[in-house]
């Protein structure tokens, strides 16, 4: 895949609506206003940077439980003669959003989706009966962050309303790229451009929208070479340094996440990001060296491969950790 190559204006409108979009009746000509260029210049690149690739989306990035689901991430370790098969039984199976191959014993990585914890269960089960093989669940237990970044933004989501429900349907495929989103948005629901700003500043300080900005397809841009590092990591510090690992420009998801012992030792994941493996083994280094007394081990687990896209949402694609 060809990088995607942004000059100094791209740059600095992503950087700028990476971090947020204002919620005002004007939006793009407040931004245009910082940016010292028109507000036609900032939508006509904007729909440039989304037609050419740049940008995956633009607008509302929800939690997972936006729609009242929760997210699993699971493991299988899968004999190579049944590779294709298994992978045919994951992708007829609704519930299964995303699928990988890792290079690792543990070759098969996959994120399921429920209405439920019991549902999440359910669903590890009818897998593991299909494929007579053993599933292993790691659910997440901490966050310290998701998201290719330029800064952090870390919230604990609350379930949105009714109402927020159709606003997140409405928007969902991104805001329009028209003077005035959220006039356009309220026109669909029925409702004013300032009833649809209220509800998006009460979903970002519930949690159920991360944020409303760009996100980057990290893949155009260069970063071809990803892969979930793993670390075994004393349970007396994993959360502090966690935070310290979640903050490094390379790094997307990370999560603590538990155990499956013997054969997974395990309890920190961290999505890297590089431009090639020589660059991967440097931002696993800087880890580890981070880490330092506190790791017993680690490993990589190179993706190889994607399955199964993931639906658009706040995650990036081929990323779960």
């Amino acid at each position: 895949m060809q990088a995607e190559v942004l000059d100094a204006s791209d740059v600095l409108l992503v950087r700028r609506l990476h971090d947020g979009f204002p919620l005002t009746e004007w939006p793009y000509a407040d931004v245009a206003a910082e940016l010292g260029c028109t507000e036609v210049q900032v939508i006509e690149r904007l729909r440039r940077l989304l037609g050419g690739g740049a940008l995956m989306h633009f607008g509302p990035l929800y939690e997972a439980a936006d729609a009242g689901r929760g997210e699993l991430l699971a493991a299988l370790q899968v004999p190579e003669a049944r590779f294709e098969g298994v992978a045919g039984m994951l992708d007829a199976l609704p519930e299964v959003v995303q699928n990988l191959r890792r290079e690792h014993r543990f070759n098969m990585w996959f994120v399921i989706a429920g209405a439920s914890p019991a549902a999440l269960r359910a669903t590890c089960g009818r897998i593991q009966a299909l494929t007579g093989l053993r599933v292993h669940p790691f659910p997440r237990q901490k966050e310290f962050f998701i998201e290719l970044r330029l800064a952090p933004d870390r919230r604990i989501a609350a379930m949105p309303g009714p109402f927020d429900r159709r606003l997140i349907a409405a928007a969902r495929a991104g805001l329009p790229l028209v003077p005035r989103p959220y006039d356009a948005i309220g026109a669909t629901l029925g409702v004013s451009g300032e009833v649809v700003r209220e509800r998006l500043a009460g979903m970002l300080r519930a949690g159920s929208v991360r944020r409303i900005g760009a996100m980057l397809d990290y893949r155009r841009l260069g970063f071809v070479t990803n892969g979930l590092a793993v670390w075994d990591v004393d349970d007396a510090c994993v959360d502090e340094l966690g935070e310290k690992v979640g903050a490094l420009a390379f790094v997307s998801h990370c999560h603590r996440r538990p155990r499956a012992l013997p054969e997974w030792p395990y309890n920190l994941h961290a999505m890297v990001h590089a431009r090639s493996r020589r660059e991967a083994e440097r931002a696993v280094l800087q880890i580890h060296c981070l880490l330092a007394d506190a790791c017993r081990g680690h490993d990589m687990l190179y993706s190889s491969r994607i399955l199964r896209k993931p639906a658009l949402t706040e995650r990036f694609p081929d990323v779960a950790g």
